[in-house]
Order: structure tokens, then C-alpha cells, then sequence
């Protein structure tokens, strides 16, 4: 059974940093990604880590995030700095298999807020 654990969020000040992990389980991945969704607003694609290619972000985390994974682990990770008011949101692990078939995590909330 594959399964999508994600941690690390929690309530941090602007400019902290926290750090999330997505825990993957039940299949070999190849693209992982995350994705976050604010209030009233559309999921949208945050930084993605095919598993052995390049990373890509959204321009509004460049600089800023920084995604990783460890394959061993079948662990993602997002380390995120310089947190803004707007990076509140869901965010959420997406996974790929050698299928290509998705599995999406149940989410973990960060709010930033002072």
C-alpha cells in the first residue's frame, strides 16, 4: 500500500524557516513534488525533484526554498527560509511511480504569522 506522510509544518514567525519531509512508502518514485494551497486559492506547484534530474521551483519560493530528496530514505524534503505571510498554506507531497500513476500526502499546514 503506498503511503505519503508528510511533517514539519507548524506556526513560524516571517523570516523564520522550517523544514518538511515527505515520507514515501509501498512503491519506487521517480518525480516528487510539493505542491501548496492557500485559502481560496488554487493548488499550485511549489518545487519538484525527479529522481535523478533537476530540481525545478516556483518563482515565488526561488532563493528560498530548497527541495531534496533522499532516495535510500524514499524521503523528500523542503527546506524553506525567509518564510513570508504568503507562504501560509497546505502544503502537500506529490508522488510519481515508475508508472506514472500519482499518490498525493494528506497535507501539513504552515502558517506564518507574527
Amino acid at each position: 500500500q503506498v503511503q505519503l506522510v508528510e511533517s514539519g509544518g507548524g506556526l513560524v514567525q516571517p523570516g523564520g524557516s522550517l523544514r518538511l519531509s515527505c515520507a514515501a512508502s509501498g512503491s519506487i518514485f521517480n518525480a516528487m513534488t510539493w505542491y501548496r494551497q492557500a485559502p481560496g486559492k488554487q493548488r499550485e506547484l511549489v518545487a519538484a525533484i525527479p529522481r535523478g534530474g533537476i530540481t525545478t521551483y516556483a518563482d515565488s519560493v526561488k532563493g528560498r526554498f530548497t527541495v531534496s530528496r533522499d532516495n535510500a530514505k524514499n524521503t523528500m524534503y523542503l527546506q524553506m527560509n525567509s518564510l513570508k505571510l504568503e507562504d501560509t498554506a497546505v502544503y502537500y507531497c506529490n508522488a510519481a511511480n515508475i508508472f506514472n500513476r500519482e499518490y498525493w500526502g494528506q497535507g501539513t499546514q504552515v502558517t506564518v504569522s507574527s
